[in-house]
């Protein structure tokens, strides 16, 4: 199996491949169903008792991570959605789709650099492809 190292990674705002976030230093997303409880008492026939699952809603959250250079990224918490890209190393691998910014934190290290943290909501679909 090949390893890809995670060097060229990409957060771009906009319809299509939109404008790269510059200093993005990383990203991750939680792409999740919730799964429901069809458990009844026909169910428990058998020792252990076996629950059973009906897939439900999905989602996805997530964040980014960006160094803070000479002027603060132009991004905020706001109420209205944007066009948010993901992509990984190769730019054939991407998830696309429609998120609100719902948290901002800032930190500050001795040994290090000023960092944003830009959490993420999606709503609606997300699309993949790889």
């Amino acid at each position: 199996m090949a390893h890809i190292a995670g060097r060229g990674g990409n957060v771009s705002i906009g319809a299509g491949a939109g404008t790269a976030v510059v200093g993005v230093k990383s990203w991750t997303l939680d792409y999740t169903v919730d799964m429901l409880d069809t458990t009844d008492f026909a169910d428990g026939g058998t020792t252990p008792y076996p629950r059973t699952f009906l897939p439900g809603l999905s989602g996805w959250s997530g964040s980014f991570e960006v160094i803070k250079g000479d002027a603060p990224q132009a991004l905020g918490v706001s109420s209205t959605p944007i066009n948010l890209n993901l992509e990984e190393v190769d730019n054939t691998t991407y998830w696309r789709g429609l998120a609100f910014i719902n948290g901002i934190h800032s930190s500050v290290s001795v040994d290090g650099l000023v960092i944003y943290t830009y959490d993420f909501q999606g709503t609606g679909e997300l699309t993949e492809a790889a």
